[in-house]
């Protein structure tokens, strides 16, 4: 009889393990809206010649939709999220300042460092926080090399290991080729990407305040994907992230209701300019359909600003 019980519980203990746990149940007319966001993004995956990954959650409900959430992505700038995490977290352990000075080094300088490369080394002194603005609103990468120096590689992904996000990785600096031929690349899954960002707008990592000034300096204006054809006074904070054959922008939308969270990973690409433009697609259907939710009554009747009833 024992060795039974013990059978049954093995058994029971496997198929909760491979089970996934249920997410809440939607209306069937928001199920609806849900299965042909989902269908039309099947149909961008099928037509783009690579391979890409999404993952979306609706904040509110805990919903999802996932195309390959869990393949594994070379992250490009878009690992910068990460760093800007770990930042906030050290100032908030009261490990840094923000407002720590650093003073421009002409030796911190790598390519594609459009503020960095201007500034007068030896002279120049800007704070930390001023340099996690311009990793993210123009992607610096010296500013971005100069922020993993000070707050080490090792606890950024000490801090990942904390939120179980394994396969999210910072492995090389910026611009640094010989790392990345030896196959070092930052990496990240559409799914591990997605909670990073959840955790932090849940307060699972951050407090209040430092989440608060994390998405502003995240939400800094800048030119990419996600936001590229939806309403200009939306805020969203996200970071987009480009190698050869590879196209990626991750961020969460603060839609006023019903915010979200959005991650597109492409690579392979036979045509980066067609990675961009189903990021851009992905991110506009995703958008329609919240902007929606976040303005209808149980019924679907849509209430837009200025409307009125009748």
């Amino acid at each position: 009889m024992r060795q039974f019980v013990c059978v049954i519980v093995l058994l029971a203990t496997a198929f909760a393990q491979t089970v996934p746990i249920p997410v809440k149940s939607l209306p069937e007319k928001q199920r609806v809206l849900w299965q042909k966001l989902e269908a039309s993004i099947q149909d961008f995956d099928v037509h783009l010649d690579g391979v890409m990954g999404v993952a979306i959650e609706d904040i509110t409900t805990g919903d999802h939709i996932f195309v390959r959430p869990d393949e594994v992505f070379a992250q490009a700038s878009s690992i910068k999220i990460a760093v800007l995490a770990d930042l906030y977290l050290q100032a908030q352990q009261g490990k840094l300042k923000l407002t720590d000075l650093y003073t421009v080094q002409s030796s911190d300088l790598v390519p594609d460092s459009d503020i960095m490369g201007g500034l007068t080394p030896g002279v120049t002194r800007i704070t930390l926080r001023d340099l996690a603005t311009m990793m993210v609103a123009v992607s610096d990468n010296s500013a971005t090399n100069v922020l993993i120096d000070r707050v080490g590689m090792e606890n950024v992904n000490a801090m990942l290991d904390s939120l179980g996000l394994a396969h999210t990785r910072l492995r090389r600096k910026m611009m640094d080729l010989a790392a990345a031929k030896e196959g070092r690349e930052n990496i990240s899954s559409p799914r591990e990407m997605m909670m990073l960002l959840g955790a932090i707008y849940r307060g699972k990592v951050l407090n209040n305040e430092s989440a608060a000034d994390f998405f502003k300096v995240l939400s800094t204006n800048k030119e990419s994907w996600i936001p590229r054809d939806l309403p200009a006074g939306l805020k969203i904070a996200n970071k987009p992230g480009e190698l050869e054959a590879v196209r990626n922008d991750s961020g969460l939308v603060f839609l006023e209701g019903r915010p979200y969270i959005i991650c597109v990973m492409t690579s392979f690409l036979g045509n980066e300019r067609e990675g961009e433009e189903a990021i851009s697609k992905i991110s506009l259907a995703t958008w329609r359909m919240f902007d929606r939710l976040s303005r209808a009554s149980e019924y679907g009747r849509v209430i837009s600003p200025g409307n009125g009833s009748h």
